[in-house]
């Protein structure tokens, strides 16, 4: 059974950082994509960055030289190391496993519980 657990939210001012974790277990696809979405109360759930199990990673135009997504393969761990935060970036951050990458939510089968991201002015 496919597992997901996120790590590493939290409060910080405008302009900060934080990296998010993602530790993943009972991975079964030999060919996958893993992707970060967010959700803030009242909005959609979106995309934020995604990367296949090649390597390929692709991200929204709201985060694209800000963010980083990257994996360990070796130690099935998922992150997102967010800069120069925003307060729009505020949100439930959650990763996400599935066969193939796309930016539909429904693309994913395998959810975390989420990781909360409050960035203050």
């Amino acid at each position: 059974q496919v597992q997901l657990v996120e790590s590493g939210g939290g409060w910080v001012q405008a302009g900060g950082s934080l990296r998010l974790s993602c530790a993943a277990s009972g991975i079964t696809y030999s060919i996958f994509c893993m992707a970060w979405f967010r959700q803030a109360p009242g909005k959609e759930r979106e995309g934020v960055a995604r990367i296949g199990s090649w390597g390929t990673a692709s991200y929204a135009d709201s985060v694209k030289d800000r963010f980083t997504i990257s994996q360990d393969g070796a130690k099935n761990m998922l992150y997102l190391q967010m800069n120069t935060l925003k307060r729009e970036d505020t949100a439930m951050y959650y990763c996400a496993i599935g066969p193939f990458c796309s930016w539909g939510w429904a693309s994913y089968k395998y959810w975390g519980q989420g990781t909360q991201v409050n960035v203050s002015s």
